[in-house]
């Protein structure tokens, strides 16, 4: 069966006023070879086509090696930092995940990586948790970070900014960050523990603000539904970042769109990717 390739059209893209030579997209689960359940969704139905990007999903890794190789097609890249992610609050240079990979053969153990090189791309991997990429505005550095609620909850996103104002040469407040796709508010149920931890990590000016992201759930008692977007610009602001788009596009709501692992289960996994492009062309010319 031949499937139709993949092009800008089946991205999602930061709307942020940058420098050209960055580039940032978080694919879908269109555009590529896997069958169903790794599929894509067309009238209801898990069909053949999906751009399933995990190798740990259970699908066919040769379904996955070409769905990648598509990918790196499309971006023009020459090498991507795929990682081992763990939902923690590990960081390395994407060049050395790319190098490591190469040596071993396996990806390094990290939930976010930044570089100033480029041609070389910052990858992250999701179906429910929240891609967050970087960028300062001239294009010096960038960044992508892994940020379920653990890893958000231990510091990842501030330490990834931090990493990638420090490779640029500027302040934290002066980055532009990207929210990409997660889970909504609206479906985002979590127990005590993770308010709580939350809560406990605010400081006095944020517990306000952190509590009213979380929501007494309406049919499930002692349950709470949380906004993860929100939750992650609480913890921009506190560096300073205001510069901030994205956060409004649900894995679990927007199922034609984007795979969901609370949903589903057996389901793929997308990619949010931000690398450099000295050609600086506008992204998809």
């Amino acid at each position: 069966m031949s499937f139709p390739e993949l092009s800008f059209a089946d991205v999602a893209q930061p709307a942020w006023n940058v420098a050209p030579r960055v580039r940032a997209l978080v694919t879908t689960r269109d555009g590529g070879v896997s069958e169903p359940p790794f599929g894509r969704w067309r009238n209801g139905v898990d069909q053949p086509g999906g751009l399933n990007l995990g190798m740990k999903s259970g699908d066919d890794l040769a379904a996955v090696a070409a769905n990648r190789a598509r990918l790196l097609e499309l971006t023009g890249v020459n090498e991507a930092a795929w990682l081992d992610q763990v939902h923690g609050a590990g960081i390395v240079r994407a060049e050395d995940a790319v190098a490591r990979a190469q040596e071993s053969g396996a990806p390094m153990q990290a939930d976010a990586s930044v570089t100033d090189r480029a041609g070389i791309a910052c990858v992250v991997m999701v179906a429910d948790c929240m891609p967050v990429l970087f960028c300062d505005e001239a294009g010096r550095a960038v960044g992508a970070a892994h940020a379920g609620w653990r890893g958000l909850a231990a510091g990842i996103v501030e330490q990834t900014a931090r990493r990638v104002a420090g490779l640029a040469g500027v302040e934290v407040g002066a980055l532009n960050a990207y929210l990409g796709p997660c889970i909504g508010p609206d479906s985002f149920e979590v127990g005590p523990d993770v308010r709580d931890a939350f809560i406990d990590g605010a400081n006095g000016a944020e517990r306000d603000a952190t509590a009213s992201t979380f929501v007494a759930h309406p049919r499930n008692e002692g349950k709470y539904l949380a906004d993860l977007p929100a939750l992650a610009r609480l913890r921009l602001q506190r560096l300073g970042v205001t510069r901030i788009v994205g956060g409004d596009l649900c894995t679990v709501t927007q199922r034609e769109r984007f795979y969901s692992y609370r949903r589903d289960r057996e389901t793929g996994r997308m990619a949010a990717l931000i690398w450099l492009d000295d050609q600086a062309q506008t992204l998809g010319d």
